[in-house]
């Protein structure tokens, strides 16, 4: 049985303001638990049921494991049924964010649901981008429902949180800034190097206009349908597709 302690830490950790204050982030089901368990991350500790427990790498040195009872689990997390495992990992140190780095970095403008966060920062881990830039008004990065969205991919993209006006008005003149636009250029009429910042908004508001100030050219979708708007991890995933396709690997 976990302790009073153990419990009152790990449900802290579902709110931003302890999580910057512990440095410290929940990781919820198996599959992330074992990403994190062969990531470069720092473990805390591990809370596992006894099903789960033989899934775990056979050596842990100086990580504490608990055997707890799938009731249990559910009741620290925030999924709604765990049968797995529950991990509370370091908050890792942010590397140093280097504008002209090759390659496609990808910023993200007040995306504030958790799941299309962590699907974004998992499309990044897809197509091997440097990192994620995310606006101050973006999810956090490190609440459980994105770490879960992205299915592993947290512990290999890194991510930087960012007043993105500033930042993108920081970047050298010559580097491309893309940006998804309803009036921008047809994306399938184009030759798109995977080079630069690709910019996206949330689907209700799209970029704020302090950020679309900054793009050097628009990128648009064009559908058939009457849909009035795609969901931006789709939307993302199709253009990261046009930059992409003509690449040789």
């Amino acid at each position: 049985m976990v302790s009073k302690a153990v419990a009152k830490y790990v449900h802290a950790l579902h709110l931003k303001k302890y999580r910057l204050r512990h440095g410290a982030f929940l990781v919820e089901g198996g599959k992330s638990v074992l990403e994190l368990l062969r990531s470069g991350l720092q473990t805390e500790r591990v809370l596992v049921t006894a099903e789960f427990r033989p899934k775990l790498p056979g050596s842990l040195p100086n990580i504490p494991v608990e055997v707890v009872t799938e009731q249990e689990l559910t009741g620290l997390g925030t999924l709604a049924t765990n049968n797995t495992a529950i991990a509370i990992a370091r908050l890792p140190e942010e590397r140093p964010l280097q504008p002209a780095t090759p390659g496609l970095l990808l910023a993200l403008d007040q995306v504030r649901d958790p799941g299309n966060l962590g699907t974004l920062i998992r499309l990044a881990d897809w197509y091997g981008l440097p990192g994620v830039v995310l606006s101050e008004t973006c999810a956090d990065p490190w609440a459980p429902k994105t770490v879960a969205a992205t299915m592993g991919s947290f512990t290999r993209v890194p991510v930087w949180q960012r007043d993105l006006p500033t930042w993108l008005a920081t970047l050298p003149p010559k580097l491309p800034i893309f940006g998804a636009d309803l009036h921008g250029d047809n994306v399938h009429q184009l030759t798109l190097k995977p080079a630069g910042v690709l910019v996206m908004g949330s689907e209700s508001h799209g970029l704020t206009p302090e950020v679309e100030a900054c793009l050097t050219q628009r990128l648009h979708i064009p559908g058939r349908g009457e849909a009035e708007s795609l969901n931006v991890a789709i939307s993302a995933a199709i253009l990261l597709d046009n930059f992409y396709r003509n690449e040789v690997k």
